[in-house]
C-alpha cells in the first residue's frame, strides 16, 4: 500500500484533535513489546487476540513500514527480531473507510496507524498435508500465519505498482494474493509461487497458463498469461 492510501487531516480547524504522533518515540517499540507479552499469559502460544472486540478511541501515528518484500522497518531501520515482529503481526488490523485502506498495530486501549507497501504478510513458505483422507495445500506466513487453501482461501493474481522514485517510473507486476485473517491478505512469495508450479498441473488454454492445483478434495484453477 503506498503512502497515498494514508488519510491526511488539511483542516487546521482539527488540528488540535489529531492524534499524537508517535514517530519519534522511542519507547514506542518496547511499549508493544511489554504489551504483548503481559498480554501472553492470557493465550496459548501464538494465537490471534479478539482484535475485533476492541474499539479503543486513541489513535497515534507510528514511523514503521512493512515493505513490499516483507520487511518491517521502524523509524528508518530494519527490525531484525523476527519473534518480535511475529508477534507485532498478531495486533495488525485492517480498515477501510470511504475507500482509504489503513492498517494499525490494535491494542485494547490504542490503535497506532502504519504504513504498508503491498500486503502486510507474506507466504514463504507452501506444502502438502494430509488430513481426513485429503491431501491439503498448506501456507506458512514468515511471522507464523498458517492457511489452507480452500473456498475462503482462494490464491489471486492482481497487479502491483511501484513508485520508482528514483528513476520516476513505476513498475506494474502481476503478483499471487491470498487471503489470511480479519481481511489481511498475504503475499505468496516467489520461490513458494514456483513451488506451486511444481505441485500443480500447468495447460494452455485460449493463449493462457493454467494452473491447476488441488486441496481439500477440490480443484482451483488460476489464470496466468502465456509467455
Amino acid at each position: 500500500m503506498s503512502d497515498n492510501n494514508i488519510k491526511t487531516d488539511n483542516n487546521s480547524q482539527n488540528s488540535a484533535n489529531r492524534p499524537q504522533d508517535v514517530a519519534s518515540n522511542p519507547n514506542a517499540i518496547e511499549a508493544l513489546n511489554q504489551y504483548l507479552k503481559s498480554a501472553a499469559g492470557t493465550r496459548e502460544g501464538r494465537s490471534i487476540p479478539p482484535l475485533e472486540k476492541w474499539h479503543p478511541e486513541q489513535v497515534a501515528d507510528m514511523d514503521l513500514v512493512i515493505k513490499a518484500n516483507g520487511e518491517w522497518w521502524h523509524e528508518g531501520g530494519q527490525m531484525t527480531r523476527e519473534s518480535l515482529v511475529s508477534l507485532f503481526a498478531t495486533i495488525l488490523w485492517k480498515e477501510e473507510n470511504n475507500g482509504v485502506v489503513e492498517y494499525f498495530l490494535k491494542t485494547p486501549v490504542q490503535k497506532l496507524r502504519i504504513q504498508v507497501e503491498d500486503a502486510p504478510l507474506l507466504i514463504n513458505d507452501v506444502g502438502i498435508v494430509k488430513e481426513a483422507n485429503h491431501s491439503w495445500l498448506e501456507f506458512t506466513t514468515t511471522t507464523g500465519d498458517v492457511v489452507r487453501l480452500d473456498d475462503e482461501h482462494p490464491i489471486t493474481l492482481q497487479t502491483y505498482t511501484a513508485d520508482d522514485s528514483a528513476d520516476n517510473q513505476a513498475d506494474t507486476q502481476v503478483k499471487p494474493y491470498m487471503p489470511v485473517r480479519n481481511g489481511l491478505t498475504a503475499l505468496i512469495a516467489r520461490n513458494a509461487f514456483y513451488h506451486l508450479t511444481e505441485i500443480g498441473e500447468l495447460t494452455e488454454r485460449a493463449g493462457e497458463i493454467i494452473l491447476t492445483l488441488q486441496s481439500g478434495g477440490q480443484s482451483y484453477e488460476l489464470s496466468m498469461p502465456a509467455g
